[in-house]
């Protein structure tokens, strides 16, 4: 038998270290070659580590959220035949954890003394003493089973009789132990609880205690370092404008049904199409500014970022020369997007190089929000819940599909009026949505 090691090998691009944000496997494992044994994470991109060889893990090199530089031994595994590590090596960089040791594993027996010391220094722990049996006291009929305290949200199993006559006893089920199947609570176990004083006139609810420690790893803890960095080094200012979709709705509704042989339109093509029509007008807006260098680049192609909620956290990929794309291309692209970045399967050239960035939270967003800008891009562009709302027409109240756009702008490059000029003349594009389509 060998110990082979595997180290963190190069991903690429200069990267130095890596994050690890998970572990497939632990000690003791049996893995095949190509079995996936964990993750790291540089930037936004996360890579798997694959195994090089068949064996049983016997050393892990890190923890989740540790930082391993590239080369680094991170998993050792014992491998058939002779590995490529010497047991010398290998025993200097194993650190073996706690939980490595079997748990039922008895304790080394200590060598017993000769002759008469025998006696003194016996090291057999003697048995200990049985308590005196307390006075016999007169049993209650039941004795009342402890209080199970179920996880929050958990709904106790019952039969309706049974929950019926807990209601009628002020009993709050979720207190009661059950002893059916699959912990179900049955008549009996309703009646023990209650005999042992468990009834209450108002429910009982059980306090709830504790403390969760959740470690901020892998792609959470990149958002939280490009926010913070955006929100401290960049002076934000934003613009909140109220917007009628009514007719942008029609439109939409129209193409849908005219068109049900292409892809579904959503509002965010039509979205993207007017910010690429504005910037066009106002190129400093399509700008990524590099604050260290004082330079400003401004763009002609115009990427759009999409700012996209994931099971791993908010990831933005980029639909790529929105100008060259008509709706229905970019609805298909963006639900591309949004549906790789949702499996983790997005590549990095795919979550990189916006130049501006659309956010919405669809149907839970609020009246108006202020979001933070997407450095090194110096605007963004806020999409809020749209809802039917009066609207005064000159001659009568009307009602309108009404929807706030909040931009936010990096006020150190760009000034107040150009980002009025900017929402005004989104607004104006979005209402009147016929503009869409002139080029």
């Amino acid at each position: 038998m060998g110990i082979f090691t595997i180290k963190l090998t190069d991903i690429g691009e200069g990267v130095a270290e890596a994050e690890l944000t998970e572990w497939a496997v632990k000690v003791g494992d049996m893995v095949r070659e190509d079995d996936i044994l964990g993750a790291v994470m540089t930037d936004k991109a996360a890579v798997e580590i694959p195994s090089t060889v068949t064996g049983r893990v016997v050393w892990l090199g890190a923890e989740v959220g540790d930082t391993v530089a590239i080369g680094a031994p991170i998993v050792r595994i014992e491998v058939e035949g002779e590995g490529n590590t010497s047991p010398e090596d290998a025993a200097a960089g194993e650190d073996a954890p706690e939980d490595a040791a079997p748990e039922d594993a008895a304790p080394a027996t200590a060598r017993k003394p000769e002759g008469d010391d025998a006696a003194a220094q016996d090291v057999t722990r003697p048995e200990p003493a049985k308590p005196a049996p307390k006075p016999a006291a007169e049993a209650p009929r039941r004795a009342a089973p402890a209080p199970a305290h179920r996880a929050p949200g958990a709904r106790p199993l019952a039969a309706p009789s049974v929950r019926l006559k807990a209601r009628e006893l002020g009993v709050d089920l979720r207190l009661v132990p059950g002893s059916g199947p699959g912990g179900r609570i049955t008549h009996d176990d309703l009646a023990a609880f209650a005999e042992g004083g468990g009834v209450a006139g108002p429910t009982v609810r059980a306090p709830r205690t504790g403390v969760t420690e959740v470690r901020v790893t892998g792609l959470r803890r990149r958002i939280a370092e490009r926010v913070s960095l955006s929100a401290t080094r960049i002076p934000h200012f934003s613009i909140v404008e109220e917007v009628d979709m009514t007719e942008l709705e029609r439109v939409r509704e129209t193409l849908n049904a005219r068109h049900a042989d292409r892809p579904r339109l959503t509002f965010l093509p039509f979205l993207a199409r007017a910010v690429v029509a504005a910037v066009t007008e106002q190129p400093a807006l399509n700008a990524h500014f590099d604050d260290e260098a004082g330079v400003v680049h401004q763009h002609a192609p115009v990427h759009v970022g999409i700012a996209t909620q994931t099971p791993q956290g908010l990831v933005v990929p980029v639909l790529r020369h929105a100008e060259a794309l008509d709706p229905w291309q970019a609805a298909d692209e963006i639900a591309r997007l949004a549906d790789a970045a949702r499996a983790g399967s997005a590549t990095r050239e795919e979550l990189t190089g916006s130049t501006i960035t659309i956010t919405s939270l669809g149907k839970l967003g609020a009246l108006a929000t202020t979001p933070i800008i997407n450095r090194p891009e110096v605007a963004i562009v806020g999409v809020n819940r749209m809802e039917t709302r009066p609207l005064w027409d000159g001659s009568a109240f009307r009602p309108r599909r009404m929807m706030n756009l909040s931009c936010s702008f990096d006020h150190r490059v760009v000034d107040g009026w150009d980002a009025a000029v900017f929402v005004a003349r989104l607004k104006e594009l979005i209402e009147t949505p016929a503009l869409l389509f002139v080029e």
